[in-house]
């Protein structure tokens, strides 16, 4: 039976894996996604001058193979029932969401993270378990500040904080 598709839309089968979403409202910017997509279709690329952190999704080079919806600690990536990609205009396939970078407690410079993701490990710290407010200080600080700190904690070895 010959259908009316593409003038009438074509509904996807439930199990199809269809182009891959990035909500920027749940993105974090960790870069897990780009860290598990085989084809390098999602990218995180740092700007430290400028203190940003951009994730770029080029679905024309996904293969929908939905690893970064499994990685994604937040679900802001997942994977659309829509299968059409055809587009006169390249940059149809590319979605960017940008996010700041936290600023070192220690020293001002930006971290190699951004402070959506110091948010969301404060909230996973359980109150009354560890002392929130000694981690809160200490979460945002840049490798270089971190490597200062624990020198600076094993000179103290033995000694007891009051």
């Amino acid at each position: 039976m010959t259908k009316a598709y593409p003038f009438e839309p074509e509904e996807a089968p439930p199990e199809y894996r269809g182009i891959p979403r990035i909500d920027p409202v749940l993105c974090i910017g960790c870069g897990a996604c780009a860290n598990a997509c085989p084809p390098n279709a999602i990218l995180r690329i740092d700007d430290p001058e400028n203190g940003t952190r951009r994730i770029v999704l080029d679905v024309g080079r996904c293969i929908r193979c939905a690893r970064c919806e499994e990685v994604c600690p937040t679900g802001a990536v997942r994977l659309t029932a829509e299968f059409e990609a055809a587009t006169d205009d390249r940059s149809d396939h590319v979605e960017v969401v940008e996010l700041r970078l936290a600023r070192c407690r220690g020293c001002g410079k930006y971290t190699c993270y951004t402070e959506r993701q110091v948010e969301k490990v404060l909230s996973l710290i359980p109150r009354g378990i560890l002392d929130f407010d000694r981690v809160r200080e200490k979460l945002p600080l840049c490798s270089e500040c971190k490597l200062k700190l624990t020198v600076l904690n094993a000179t103290k070895f033995g000694e007891v904080e009051p």
